[in-house]
């Protein structure tokens, strides 16, 4: 995409990261012009992206009128200070603005190790179906959370998508691989209607297919990554 008017911004990442996605989301949300570039994150880091985060080494990167953010939550906050316009991304009340914080921390730290445990560590039998009641103790909540901050409406941030949103949005292809690769429900219809509906909106948000790989190039990296850690 072309640069900002506000002064050149880039995006180091890679498409299939969710973090990655994460950053595009709001960017688009936003209307945010950015150079998208792709980085090696597998062997040898890019020299770009060592420069830009020599503490972590990791994606995603924004780069703005030549300084870096890094670390994708930051990065959403950032974008959503800097370019105010509508929609916002983060509640306008301190206490929202906390309670989205805190969902979203939930998000990264219980489900998405949750979800890597079931694809990559969980073996068969009864650990991986602790693994799955886990996650589906996780879902619970979330739903709950759902219905307490949409105050009725589509999405986590009300009207529009939030901060929420995005952070639990990014995961859901990366779910239905695991449930594909394992042959697992995770998102039911019975356990969470509320955020299957909300996961059809999410998806069907011209901000979010914009920049969400299909579901097939979601298997053929998975495929892949599972197989060099055989």
């Amino acid at each position: 995409m072309a640069a900002a008017a506000t002064g050149a911004v880039k995006l180091l990442g890679h498409k299939m990261s969710l973090f990655v996605t994460r950053v595009e989301i709001a960017l688009n949300l936003k209307k945010v012009g950015y150079e998208f570039v792709q980085v090696e994150v597998h062997g040898q880091k890019s020299e770009i992206l060592v420069k830009s985060n020599p503490v972590y080494k990791k994606i995603p990167v924004l780069i703005h009128q030549g300084k870096p953010i890094c670390e994708s939550a930051i990065i959403v906050e950032y974008i959503d200070e800097m370019w105010t316009s509508e929609p916002p991304i983060l509640p306008s009340h301190h206490f929202d603005r906390a309670v989205a914080r805190f969902w979203t921390t939930y998000i990264d730290d219980k489900l998405l190790s949750l979800l890597k445990a079931l694809a990559f560590g969980a073996a068969e039998g009864s650990s991986k179906a602790e693994t799955v009641d886990r996650v589906a103790e996780v879902l619970q909540l979330l739903e709950e959370a759902f219905a307490e901050c949409s105050h009725g409406k589509d999405y986590f941030g009300g009207d529009t998508i939030g901060y929420v949103d995005i952070a639990l949005g990014s995961c859901l292809r990366w779910m239905k691989t695991v449930e594909e690769i394992k042959n697992v429900r995770l998102l039911d219809e019975k356990k969470v209607p509320l955020l299957v509906d909300w996961a059809e909106r999410f998806l069907q948000d011209k901000a979010v297919k914009e920049v969400t790989p299909e579901i097939d190039e979601f298997r053929q990296y998975a495929k892949m990554i599972l197989a060099s850690a055989r």
